[in-house]
């Protein structure tokens, strides 16, 4: 998994965790193996590829018409009847999961690596949860002091005649993070059409449902830890973990949700006798929200099992408690009661459960934008992911026939459940997706990539704002060179860090691309016969890095600069080379 900066080093640092001991033999589990078996442990989440170019592109997902909050409640309800165990390289699969049935039923198990083998074990029952933690020990540990923390985070070991291992061969373990960029390419360069590129790749990049519910697990560790302080709590996941557009390895941002504590909206009587909490009252309800985190903070440092390179931000815009989760590989960001941000994912999610090309569109245009230094995982004047999102929103809402409505339209549909004021904002939109209506658009990915750069090479960026919730271009109120209105809070500029150079950098390669694909050395399969090498070609062209710097603004401003680049050479000459060998 991908970690940040400085937490590198500390996530090498030994963790203090509960073990669980395989006290006695555990052949009579083995006689069960077989009936255990036959259970099921899990199913695979592969997407369905779709490339037919005139038929509506249905959501293949089985969460697919769920709502954003329904989805959220059933992967909690999950997460809270789930273990993380960390476990020997070579566990035998079918040992582990029949000693381990002995305690309940197990509704799914699957493995995972990060600085080590580590399996996520979802029972049936909360009762099983009850009945492993009786057979769990506190580690003994001669040199150091044992904090006597009792979590959902365990290690196997084995203490018994019988041997877990499993010979060889290890347990197949889940990807946690994407392939390297130049696998990607060649993986690309062997699809048979553009569309298939573009789905391939959003296969490759999107979270797995395995992935998910790790990520759900890991919020739920940690609402055991706030649940001392506050304990009707919860930690939700926000953003690119939930929305539907998160890849393999991105952060976990989540927040303390403090909202469904009982007795906030409790009427009292208008006579006789009645009971409250007595609380310490805050200077603010920032002051409150720091002294929270601070507290939370320290929790997790001191007491969190994998909780390393703990770091309070509590004076940022939105404070918040930044660690790392070794057992998970997890960059985690803590945030209190943040629920803008939550809506904001609600109506991502809600956006990429429209139509299947959203998301697609969305990975492939973020994956082109990161293979040229478009954005960045540092903070910076660099364009972000999301900014990127809600662009290519904005271009779904702006074709002939609009892909998508605009949010102004998702709130006309709204019913009064949906209603949501936060902060003096209206964040009111529909959550029932068999309201809304969408128009028959058949235009195919290749078309929609091909215009996409086409739209933003001649947008007017200098005069027009980006505005989601009109779905139409209007007057820019600031002067920053890129101006996207945020969806809930229209005074704020989401895209305000972002530069000229950068801008020009963007429109400059939007025009490269948009030329690319009219091209037809780009755009049709190159295969030499002689080695079966694929040449780089339509999307994994556009993915091939910059020779030289296409948008350098000096470069512009001595010459004027040519239809194609020292890169888009290089590629032509390969594909001639290919046409040779074949």
């Amino acid at each position: 998994m991908r970690f940040h900066g400085s937490l590198s080093a500390a996530m090498a640092s030994s963790i203090a965790m509960c073990r669980l001991h395989l006290r006695g033999s555990l052949s009579k589990c083995f006689k069960k193996v077989d009936s255990c078996f036959q259970r099921k442990f899990g199913t695979s989440t592969a997407a369905t590829k779709t490339d037919a170019p005139n038929k509506k592109y249905k959501i293949d997902s089985k969460d697919g018409n769920k709502s954003f909050y329904t989805v959220q409640e059933e992967k909690i309800e999950q997460a809270e009847r789930s273990v993380l165990i960390s476990c020997p390289a070579k566990t035998n699969e079918k040992k582990f999961l029949s000693y381990l049935s002995r305690h309940g039923d197990i509704n799914k198990c699957f493995f995972y690596e990060s600085y080590g083998t580590y399996a996520v074990v979802e029972f049936s029952n909360k009762e099983s949860l009850t009945s492993l933690h009786e057979g769990t020990a506190i580690p003994s540990i001669n040199h150091e002091a044992t904090v006597p923390f009792k979590s959902r985070l365990l290690s196997l070991r084995n203490a018994g005649p019988v041997d877990m291992s499993n010979g060889q061969s290890a347990p197949p373990c889940q990807p946690q993070t994407t392939i390297h960029i130049n696998d990607l390419i060649q993986r690309l360069s062997k699809e048979a059409s553009i569309d298939q590129q573009i789905s391939s790749l959003t296969e490759m990049y999107q979270l797995t449902e395995e992935n998910v519910c790790l990520r759900f697990l890991v919020c739920s560790l940690l609402k055991d830890i706030a649940a001392a302080y506050f304990p009707e709590c919860t930690i939700r996941p926000f953003g690119s973990s939930v929305n539907g557009f998160g890849k393999l390895g991105c952060d976990l941002d989540m927040f303390l949700d403090l909202d469904g504590i009982s007795g906030r909206d409790l009427k009292r009587p208008k006579a006789g006798l009645s009971l409250e909490y007595q609380t310490k009252r805050s200077a603010s309800e920032r002051a409150g929200t720091q002294s929270i985190l601070s507290v939370i903070g320290e929790c997790v440092d001191q007491f969190g099992p994998g909780c390393v390179g703990v770091q309070k931000i509590l004076q940022a815009r939105c404070p918040l408690v930044r660690f790392a989760h070794q057992p998970s590989g997890f960059q985690c960001d803590l945030t209190a009661n943040n629920r803008v941000a939550m809506k904001s994912s609600e109506l991502l999610y809600l956006y990429g459960g429209l139509d299947r090309r959203v998301r697609c569109l969305v990975f492939s245009v973020r994956c082109w934008a990161r293979a040229h230094s478009i954005t960045s995982s540092i903070p910076g004047a660099w364009i972000s992911n999301f900014s990127l999102t809600v662009m290519v929103l904005f271009f779904l809402q702006r074709r002939t026939i609009p892909i998508l409505p605009t949010l102004d339209h998702l709130k006309e549909l709204a019913g009064p459940l949906d209603k949501s004021v936060i902060e003096g904002n209206d964040c009111t939109f529909v959550s029932d997706f068999t309201k809304i209506g969408l128009q028959d658009n058949t235009e195919t990915l290749e078309q929609l990539l091909q215009e996409f750069f086409e739209f933003y090479g001649t947008f007017a960026f200098n005069r027009m704002s980006i505005n989601i919730r009109k779905g139409r271009e209007q007057n820019k109120p600031e002067m920053s060179p890129l101006h996207i209105q945020n969806p809930f809070e229209p005074a704020l500029n989401v895209s305000k860090n972002v530069n000229g150079t950068q801008l020009e950098r963007f429109v400059a390669l939007c025009r490269e691309s948009a030329w690319m694909l009219q091209q037809r050395e780009f755009n049709v399969p190159h295969v030499g016969s002689a080695t079966r090498n694929h040449a780089p070609w339509g999307l994994a062209a556009l993915l091939m890095p910059s020779v030289s710097q296409v948008a350098g603004v000096k470069g512009r401003k001595k010459r004027k600069r040519e239809p194609a680049s020292e890169r888009i050479k290089g590629l032509l000459e390969s594909l001639k080379n290919s046409e040779v060998k074949s």
